[in-house]
């Protein structure tokens, strides 16, 4: 039985989505900047999907531009921001996603920005006092601070950062990546400047990301070239992925209060399973609890064992697909800059699950049951 439990790092596309596509893999192949007709019918579409997009997140079509995914979305963001307004300093968490954190460690060594990291406590919430204590710093900031946290699945209130930001005038931009298609956005009453998203994080195709810039936030393309994207970033179009992440979004609004039922209730039994079978778990972060974490998101810290460094490895030969951290630096073997954050113990094992739709009750027993296996003496 093969269960993949690791849909914070991608999800399956979904068939719907596919069919959506595959006239724009196959018969409108026109370049969308062409005057001719095959570039009209694919421009067309282009902006069919950019409305709506902008209709879901109420946004205007004017503040959404498409990107090649949430890192290129982040970066746009981050350092278009920071250069069009000279900013000098920045404010964001040592728990945001390395798209962030090394863009702005770039910015600092090459550009001399000041970093300030705003505190959090041991769960991984933000301190907002604190964060209120940096934006009175006479320095106008620039603020990033992640919706939800792809390892640990903590939320933050992007409102009352937004608010706070608005206060003291700085920019705010929000990685929204985890969140985007799982949780609703109002873009037009949330105080914030820029988001990203993803398209393959809710079942939509891979390469393809959003950039929501709001309106009066003016900034210079990050990418120079044909000028598409009405001149915020240059290159041909990716048609297919437009057309896909905008059906893949459209699917998960139309669908969300159900899957968002189901999916926090294959984690809560997830959860309960773990500590009926091992009594000594620990969960990091807010991702135990339902209504302060990332439904789609479990991270859990596993007693100390010899063999913990091979814990993915032992879950793999069960045909249990998951992540001890953010997929996206697995192949670094650094552990995850997230836990150790949050002063984490590095002797207990740590392994992040994430759901989807297609999961079953019978995909978290079988999980349950080979987690526990690894730990005899608990059971």
């Amino acid at each position: 039985m093969s269960v993949y439990l690791d849909n914070a790092a991608t999800t399956a596309l979904d068939a719907e989505v596919l069919e959506a596509m595959m006239p724009y893999m196959t018969n409108f192949y026109g370049n969308p900047s062409s005057t001719h007709s095959h570039g009209r019918e694919t421009r067309s579409a282009i902006e069919k999907a950019r409305k709506l997009v902008a209709d879901l997140l109420n946004a205007t079509p004017s503040e959404i531009f498409f990107t090649s995914g949430g890192t290129e979305a982040d970066n746009t963001a981050i350092r278009c921001s920071i250069e069009a307004y000279g900013i000098k300093r920045a404010i964001t968490s040592q728990l945001e996603h390395h798209a962030v954190l090394h863009t702005l460690h770039q910015l600092e060594k090459y550009q001399g920005i000041q970093i300030d990291y705003v505190e959090t406590d041991a769960q991984g919430n933000i301190d907002f006092t604190h964060l209120e204590t940096l934006l009175k710093q006479p320095e106008r900031a620039f603020v990033s601070l992640m919706h939800g946290n792809n390892e640990i699945g903590n939320l933050t209130d992007i409102q009352k950062v937004g608010g706070l930001c608005a206060e003291y005038n700085a920019i705010f931009h929000s990685d929204t990546v985890q969140t985007l298609a799982h949780y609703s956005l109002d873009l037009k009453n949330t105080p914030v400047h820029c988001i990203a998203g993803s398209a393959h994080k809710f079942h939509g195709p891979k390469g393809i990301g959003i950039l929501y810039i709001a309106k009066g936030h003016k900034i210079n393309p990050l990418l120079h070239g044909g000028g598409q994207e009405r001149n915020m970033r240059g290159g041909t179009e990716n048609l297919y992925g437009i057309v896909g992440l905008a059906k893949a979004l459209e699917l998960s609004y139309m669908r969300m209060d159900q899957h968002t039922q189901y999916i926090r209730s294959l984690k809560q039994q997830m959860i309960e399973g773990l500590r009926d079978k091992i009594p000594d778990v620990q969960f990091n972060g807010m991702s135990d609890k339902l209504d302060e974490s990332l439904y789609t998101v479990l991270n859990v810290s596993l007693p100390p064992a010899e063999d913990n460094s091979m814990l993915l490895f032992n879950l793999d030969l069960h045909q249990i697909s998951a992540s001890g951290g953010s997929a996206c630096a697995s192949g670094a073997q650094l552990g995850s800059h997230v836990l150790r954050a949050l002063s984490c113990d590095p002797q207990r094992g740590a392994i992040r699950f994430s759901f989807s739709r297609h999961n079953t009750p019978n995909d978290i027993e079988h999980a349950v049951n080979a987690v526990a296996s690894l730990y005899p003496v608990n059971v």
